[in-house]
């Protein structure tokens, strides 16, 4: 498959197969992500995988409420990716209050596509979900205060017969130019 057809084929999956995803498949998209680039070299994050019930029900449950049902579908996926975003290094953090750049926020969401890029690779869907209940993570998940829950990624085998949507994006004039605004 060529790049270009990996990004075509990556999408946001929102039905999954009960299957379990093998533990290999998983490393293999953790590698991804630890490979991932982030300022300073600092990789500020930590991945928790919950693969287990009934705790990854519990983490499911964590992104979604009785009025926003939006990411009920979570409870289908056989695995929950947990990250959370570490302390970027003393040089990194000095640069971010001078810019007023949250640098690890930019890193975690490069080192997520990298995850995502390689579970669509491998005929995995995932999906990232920005919507959660970050109290209820940090005590599912025992994560020291202070620490801060960035993204959730769902991981699984699509259901079968899971449409490949068309992307639908701008036009290329519309978001990109050349030497100026």
């Amino acid at each position: 498959m060529t790049f270009k057809e990996l990004i075509i084929q990556r999408q946001s999956v929102r039905r999954y197969d009960a299957r379990p995803v093998e533990a290999e498949i998983i490393s293999l998209c953790l590698e991804a992500a630890r490979l991932s680039p982030s300022a300073s070299n600092s990789q500020p994050w930590r991945f928790i995988v919950v693969d287990q019930d009934p705790l990854r029900t519990e983490v499911a449950k964590a992104t979604f409420t009785d009025i926003q049902l939006i990411n009920k579908f979570t409870v289908q996926a056989p695995v929950m990716v947990v990250i959370v975003i570490e302390k970027a290094r003393w040089f990194t953090r000095l640069a971010m209050q001078v810019k007023k750049k949250e640098w690890p926020l930019i890193d975690i969401g490069i080192a997520a596509e990298h995850f995502c890029l390689q579970a669509a690779e491998l005929g995995l869907g995932t999906c990232m979900i920005g919507w959660f209940d970050e109290k209820k993570l940090q005590k599912l998940l025992h994560i020291p205060a202070g620490k801060q829950v960035g993204l959730v990624i769902t991981l699984g085998y699509p259901q079968e017969g899971y449409p490949l949507r068309k992307k639908i994006r701008k036009p290329v004039e519309e978001v990109v130019t050349f030497n100026r605004y």
